[in-house]
């Protein structure tokens, strides 16, 4: 299955949860779309695992298969899988992009990086899936730095996430370490995803 490239605002109203994180999408129509979209449904245990499943999905904009495969890498980690797997999402290089404020949202930050604009370490990457490890410094070319999507994205910053450092000299960021588990996605219930994939 193909990374999904539709609207998002009608994924986020279907999901009953903003996957830009800005809550722009509810805010308007806080109902599913559709001509039955405000008829109330129960949801059964299988579907409220698979709500928040796919709540994750389309947020990180990670493909089924991709999604699994680090799912499974994160049994491998030490610690609560539900929140390893969220910290391997975090670590990708397009949402590091994201979270340093360098783009307004996920898909933005991809583009970024699919067109070549991100350097890891000095040497550029282009694979949006690439996980960067604490330590590890990344930054824009000098191109990309007077985009007005860049630009008007630094503008917007108001505060940056404490594991994410900014050296406004060398215009290079830091992954400073793992985030901890309350910085991210607080309204996700990570231990539904452990289940539906453990069912």
């Amino acid at each position: 299955m193909a990374r999904y490239t539709g609207p998002s605002w009608k994924i986020a109203r279907r999901l009953k949860y903003s996957i830009t994180e800005t809550g722009k999408e509810l805010s308007r129509r806080p109902y599913a779309p559709g001509q039955h979209g405000q008829r109330r449904s129960k949801l059964s245990e299988y579907g409220v695992q698979l709500q928040e499943k796919q709540k994750v999905r389309y947020t990180y904009g990670v493909n089924e298969k991709q999604f699994k495969k680090t799912f499974n890498e994160a049994k491998k980690m030490h610690g609560k899988q539900g929140e390893s797997f969220l910290i391997l999402l975090e670590s990708r290089l397009d949402n590091l992009i994201y979270r340093a404020g360098l783009a307004k949202t996920r898909r933005q930050a991809r583009q970024l990086v699919n067109h070549g604009h991100v350097y890891v370490e000095g040497k550029r990457v282009d694979i949006p899936s690439y996980r960067v490890v604490p330590g590890q410094t990344f930054s824009l070319s000098e191109k990309a730095r007077k985009f007005d999507i860049v630009l008007n994205s630094l503008e917007a910053v108001v505060t940056r996430l404490e594991f994410v450092s900014f050296d406004e000299n060398k215009f290079e960021f830091t992954y400073v370490r793992f985030p901890e588990r309350q910085e991210i996605l607080s309204e996700i219930k990570e231990n539904l995803i452990v289940e539906y994939y453990n069912r």
